[in-house]
């Protein structure tokens, strides 16, 4: 077993794709859209429009984006959808189940005493939502959430304000999260990070490497030394 690093005193979680499966909504947008890689395409585009409001000062909540971008996509394809019909669709991102790995790694590190928080772009009704749904909602402190700050990640004032909230200082805190440029934002705005390699995920080649780079959460809570 590795030597344990330095404890963060707070860890600091993605929710999408980090802790939960998005794999069966992706699925049902590709199906939308008669495209096996549209799921994905959408997400992206997701984060993209997410980022293009934060740099333009202006804010509405993750599923509004995500039903709008879906809609352009559905466009593309010469697909008539309605703002109600996207809506519905991605009623799917509450419903969404944990990894396998993620309940018992949580388990481990609650034991092993680490303060514990959500970090997320979604808004906080749909975070309690999905974290309730997937039974991992007992083992955050907090469930810190973008809506608050009104403007998304990777943007430095949301890792500044998490770290406040957590009374800690950035580097603190350690993010865990499944996505290059989660990690790289984190970093940049101080904070310890460590990169969960969830599939077609890869680290943002410009930003230093995370202090850990592991498969999944027990790899996660191995490193920790929990």
């Amino acid at each position: 077993m590795d030597t344990p690093i330095p404890r963060p005193r707070v860890l600091l979680f993605d929710v999408n794709e980090t802790l939960l499966d998005i794999g069966p909504l992706k699925e049902k947008v590709g199906d939308l859209l008669q495209d096996p890689s549209a799921g994905t395409l959408w997400f992206t585009t997701m984060l993209q429009y997410s980022l293009a409001m934060t740099v333009s000062s202006q804010y509405a909540a993750l599923g509004e984006i995500g039903a709008a971008t879906l809609q352009m996509l559905a466009r593309n394809s010469d697909i008539a959808l309605s703002k109600e019909d996207a809506q519905a669709v991605l009623a799917g991102l509450r419903t969404l189940d944990a990894h396998p790995d993620v309940a018992p790694a949580l388990q481990r590190l609650r034991g092993a005493g680490f303060r514990m928080a959500t970090l997320t772009n979604s808004p906080p009704a749909g975070v309690q939502a999905q974290t309730r749904h997937a039974g991992i909602d007992a083992f955050f402190e907090k469930q810190l959430t973008v809506e608050s700050v009104g403007r998304f990640k990777p943007d430095r004032s949301v890792y500044e304000w998490a770290a406040r909230e957590m009374g800690v200082a950035p580097a603190d805190c350690m993010l865990v999260a499944a996505h290059g440029w989660d990690v790289a934002g984190a970093q940049w705005a101080g904070m310890r990070s460590a990169f969960i390699a969830r599939e077609g995920q890869q680290k943002f080649p410009l930003a230093e490497p995370p202090e850990i780079d592991v498969a999944d959460l027990s790899k996660l809570a191995e490193k920790l030394g929990a």
